[in-house]
């Protein structure tokens, strides 16, 4: 069986650490990461114990290269999915600027995102 939103960003970001994946959801596996563990992306943050947005656009950025280099830039021309309120509310209301900073860093190094907010949110609050 084939989804149709075969491929989707997941985000997981604690105080220390952000970490951005896309999944493939055909396979259940990662198909490109990036994460401020990294030695190379640790080293060109400035963070002290925290990660700000800051750090947040460089995890998107390295993931857009990534995603590049996979050919997966475009989702196979589907797009890649995220539902930006979802992922807000899963990490908290503070995290919001984190989450858009890593989707604007995507978007600007050529991704092709697909916003799926509106999908059955009638219920839920738009953080925007």
């Amino acid at each position: 069986m084939t989804l149709l939103k075969r491929y989707v960003l997941r985000l997981f970001i604690s105080l220390k650490y952000i970490t951005a994946n896309v999944v493939d959801r055909n396979n259940g596996c990662i198909v490109a990461t990036s994460s401020t563990v990294e030695h190379s992306v640790k080293q060109s943050l400035e963070c002290g114990r925290t990660c700000n947005a800051k750090a947040a656009a460089i995890v998107g950025e390295v993931l857009a290269m990534r995603l590049k280099v996979e050919g997966l830039d475009q989702g196979q021309g589907n797009g890649i999915h995220v539902n930006v309120n979802k992922e807000v509310e899963k990490k908290g209301f503070k995290n919001r600027t984190k989450v858009w900073a890593i989707v604007n860093g995507l978007k600007s190094n050529g991704v092709k995102l697909i916003l799926d907010d509106n999908e059955n949110d009638t219920s839920r609050p738009n953080f925007h």
